[in-house]
Order: structure tokens, then sequence, then C-alpha cells
């Protein structure tokens, strides 16, 4: 029997040997693309390692989400998605329909407390050139250049976003600077494509993409 739609998908056949942190920022920055993100779930446990929810404000978003990601190779495994079979805490008490468990109370963790620990992921990149400047328009280029990029964002996150387009080649990190850094795609009009589709989007809820031509 098919399970009903819902605010939440479950996901599995994750790859366990990603870090929890990474792994939540990670499928926040795929996933975000479909909708508002409430919350991502994910366990260090052995029983639920490989595993995560993610509960998003709108059913439609939830659908889209599953429909897209299908068999996505997540840290070069497919991802395998389904609806969840029962509402989250957090849709249950939008709804009107929470009941409190007696076991453990959970309180809610501030957003900062995961962006301190993402602080602790760096990656260093080579890179040909640096632009401080993004503000001209550039005529086409192979080479795509991201700016306004959050802290906490790596080389996984960004080719997981960018390698779903044709053409795909690298992404290259710029050292000491965590809010810009380069795309290369095999021809211009492929490049063109993933500009197009990819501005403004946005990797955390405060940080849209910014993305131009590199200089040639």
């Amino acid at each position: 029997m098919d399970i009903r739609p819902n605010h939440t998908i479950y996901i599995n056949n994750l790859n366990e040997k990603i870090n929890k942190v990474e792994l939540k920022k990670s499928l926040y920055a795929i996933f975000s693309q479909f909708g508002q993100i409430l919350d991502i779930v994910a366990y260090k446990t052995l029983k639920m390692r490989g595993q995560a929810f993610i509960i998003f404000k709108e059913i439609s978003s939830a659908t889209n989400a599953m429909r897209t990601m299908q068999g996505f190779p997540f840290y070069d495994k497919p991802m395998r998605i389904n609806y969840c079979k029962t509402d989250s805490d957090m849709i249950a008490k939008l709804k009107g329909t929470f009941q409190e468990r007696p076991k453990r109370v959970k309180q809610p963790k501030p957003i900062q407390t995961e962006d301190k620990k993402a602080k602790k992921l760096k990656n260093a990149g080579e890179v040909g050139a640096t632009n401080n400047s993004a503000t001209a328009e550039q005529p086409p280029n192979q080479i795509l250049f991201l700016t306004n990029l959050p802290e906490e964002t790596n080389e996984m996150m960004l080719s997981m976003l960018f390698n779903q387009f044709p053409g795909f080649k690298e992404v290259r990190l710029v050292p000491n600077r965590h809010d810009i850094a380069f795309v290369e795609f095999a021809t211009e009009l492929q490049s063109g494509a993933a500009r197009e589709a990819l501005q403004g989007f946005k990797i955390t809820p405060t940080h849209a993409m910014k993305i131009s031509f590199a200089k040639k």
C-alpha cells in the first residue's frame, strides 16, 4: 500500500561514512531548491546510520523533491526516497495534533550551534586567478565565478549542486576565501545553462549565491 503524501520525506541508502554535520549541510544545499525546509534530522546511531528525514513546510515541496531526487547519486550512492509514514513533531504542532511523548523532551537547538560546528569544516582549493569584483557583466566563459557563499560552503556541496548539469568538470575553492569559488564546464553554453538555473540559489536562508562568468 502506498504511503500518503507527507511534509516529511525519508531518505535511506546514504553514505554512512559522512560526518553528521556535513551530511545535514549537504542535504540542505541540494533540497532547499524545492521549497522551505523546516528541519533535517539525521542520527549517528548504528541503527539509524545512512538515513535522514527532511521536513518541508509544504507537501508539494516534499513531493517535488522526492520525484526529482529519487536515485540521485549523493556521495556516490543513489538516494532512496519515500514519504514519511507519520507527521513529524514539528508538523503535528503546526496542525495542532501533536501529543507530547512521555520519555524525553527535546529542546530545539539554536541554528548558531550547527553553524559553529560547520566552521571547523575547512577545504583548501587551488585556483588560477582571483577576482575581487563581479559587478561588471563578463562575456560568456566556460568558467563560472561564484560569490556571496556562506562560510560553511565546501567543495562537495558545490559539486553536488553543479554536477547535475551537462559538461560539469570541477569546482575550485579559493584559499582563505570562503565566500567565492570557481566552477568549470566543458563549454560556454553548458556553463551558461548552469548559471541561469542556479542564479540566486540559497545555500543557506541568508546567502543567495551570485554567479557570473569568470574574466578571460
